[in-house]
């Protein structure tokens, strides 16, 4: 079997979260009251008495009693003029804000954006597009509603004042371009982040996995760095620098390896901290880089690290078909099919196991109430097939789908414990349907998006079970002289142990020789010993 690249970089990480102004700063700004020009204005006249009175709610902070008259105007019910409508509409979602009822705030601004330039209040609503999204989790849409905004629009907060509020808007922009494979333009946008602006972490991430979908390395390189150093230096807003330190490091050394500089991928992996929920990928990518590189005691070292019962949640199914990879190329076939035996006497049942569930579930509400009960450990799943369904269903884009189901019902049981003329009204109905709808779209999204995760799970199984027969397959041709030239070329020639029986030690670390025994201390820093038998 010839040694190749099976292990390939993965960069779609979930976000880490950032602080930042939850409290909306209800700015005027000059947009608000005039047309930007590109479109003829709506018709004017006087505003009606319900609309007067409602203006004058707003400033009084009375928002409740004023969001029952503008959505009264909204619904025609007053006969004031289009623009003294549009008025009424941009406030009453202001109001919303306000009352905390997001997500129908989001309905009303969504319907002022999809306008575009015919409405008056379009420039303004980008503002509170802005709040809405440090209230509301990134599955509400609000990057595509932002979307809809030329990065010309963004100028008018790029003011000392407004200077935040610039940032977030540049940084919702690029992950908009993102999303539409627009790189060059997400780009630009992301660089555009001022450095000490607390989206400046966000900003880099992304540029960098742009620059990783590019295929341009180095610009990759530069801006995972530049996270790394902005968390050094003390940016503020950052929720979790250690992660964002992390992560910096295992998309550099990530980059490295798929560009062969393996030394370099290997120092940047020793870098993620022990305690790091990302040790032991780090530890697992690790040990390709140390196959590639003939660095066999290394790897299997790595490999009887991920495997030790000190991480019984640990799911690395990939780290026992690299094992008999390896015994594989040193001739060791017996010892290679004791190792796929043990593979598949493990991953086989589970497989059956997983694939049942899968079955149980079969419309994406029923899988999201699944999803729900995994994420609370009510789904009374057997012990070895609980980890390995929770590291499926467990990354931070399904969290926050299941954080914006949970924001919608607590705004509807904030609604049910409002005064009654206030849920009895029209704007009443009006925040329940809107909820109601966005929260029946938000289940069938999660649900959907938990099943392709499960369902990708099932093949990736699928496809180690598949390397897994050809291993078998190629020791049978070992064993009767029937190996190809190429898979000749592949093992690794007889010579003497790489490892000696002591302790050993390189630069940084105290390297010990693996035993049988575990230590937790020596976790990551064990060595096999490794001989080749070919040519024998």
């Amino acid at each position: 079997m010839t040694r190749k690249l099976v292990w390939c970089s993965l960069y779609l990480v979930a976000l880490v979260g950032f602080t930042g102004n939850a409290r909306a700063q209800d700015m005027t700004f000059t947009t608000e009251e005039t047309s930007t020009g590109q479109a003829p204005p709506p018709a004017e006249g006087p505003p009606s008495e319900a609309l007067a009175n409602a203006l004058r709610l707003y400033q009084s902070e009375r928002y409740a009693e004023a969001a029952v008259q503008f959505q009264r105007v909204v619904e025609g019910e007053t006969g004031d003029a289009p623009a003294n409508v549009q008025k009424a509409q941009f406030f009453l979602g202001k109001c919303l804000y306000h009352l905390r009822y997001y997500q129908s705030a989001l309905a009303v601004f969504d319907e002022i954006v999809q306008q575009g330039q015919a409405h008056t209040y379009f420039p303004a609503t980008l503002q509170w597009l802005a709040q809405l999204a440090r209230e509301l989790p990134e599955p509400a849409g609000i990057i595509e509603r932002v979307g809809r905004y030329g990065a010309g629009e963004l100028n008018q907060f790029n003011t000392p004042e407004t200077k935040d509020l610039y940032n977030q808007l540049l940084y919702l922009l690029g992950r908009f371009k993102y999303g539409a494979g627009e790189f060059a333009e997400a780009i630009r946008l992301f660089d555009q982040v001022d450095r000490h602006s607390v989206y400046f972490v966000q900003a880099k991430f992304f540029a960098g996995i742009t620059h990783v979908r590019e295929r341009r390395a180095q610009p990759a390189a530069r801006a995972f760095r530049d996270i790394i150093e902005a968390v050094d230096e003390g940016v503020e807003g950052i929720e979790d620098e250690q992660r964002m330190i992390d992560l910096g490091w295992l998309s550099l050394a990530r980059i490295y390896y798929s560009t062969r500089h393996f030394a370099s991928a290997v120092e940047a992996w020793n870098r993620v901290e022990v305690n790091s929920e990302y040790w032991l990928d780090g530890l697992f990518e690790e040990s390709w880089a140390y196959f590639m590189t003939d660095n066999f005691d290394r790897a299997l070292g790595n490999i009887h690290t991920l495997n030790s019962p000190y991480f019984p949640q640990a799911y690395y199914p990939e780290s026992i078909v690299l094992k008999s990879v390896i015994y594989f190329a040193h001739c060791q076939y017996d010892n290679a099919q004791t190792t796929v035996d043990e593979f598949n006497s493990k991953y086989e049942p589970l497989k059956r196991e997983i694939e049942g569930y899968l079955q149980q579930y079969q419309d994406n509400n029923a899988f999201f109430e699944f999803l729900k009960k995994v994420r609370a450990g009510e789904a009374n799943l057997p012990p070895r097939v609980r980890p390995i369904i929770e590291n499926a269903l467990g990354d931070r884009t399904l969290l926050r789908n299941i954080e914006y189901v949970r924001v919608l019902d607590d705004e509807e049981r904030r609604l049910n414990g409002a005064p009654g003329e206030f849920r009895s009204s029209s704007l009443g109905a009006r925040i329940l349907q809107d909820i109601s709808v966005a929260r029946s779209l938000a289940v069938d999204a999660a649900g959907d998006l938990a099943r392709g995760r499960y369902q990708r799970l099932l093949e990736e199984l699928q496809d180690l079970m598949n390397q897994a027969t050809s291993i078998q397959i190629e020791i049978l041709n070992a064993q009767r002289g029937q190996l190809t030239q190429e898979m000749q070329q592949g093992q690794v020639s007889a010579g003497p142990s790489r490892v000696e029986n002591r302790i050993t030690a390189d630069e940084e670390h105290v390297l010990w020789p693996f035993n049988g025994e575990y230590w937790r201390d020596e976790l990551g820093y064990y060595r096999q010993a490794i001989t080749s038998q070919c040519g024998r």
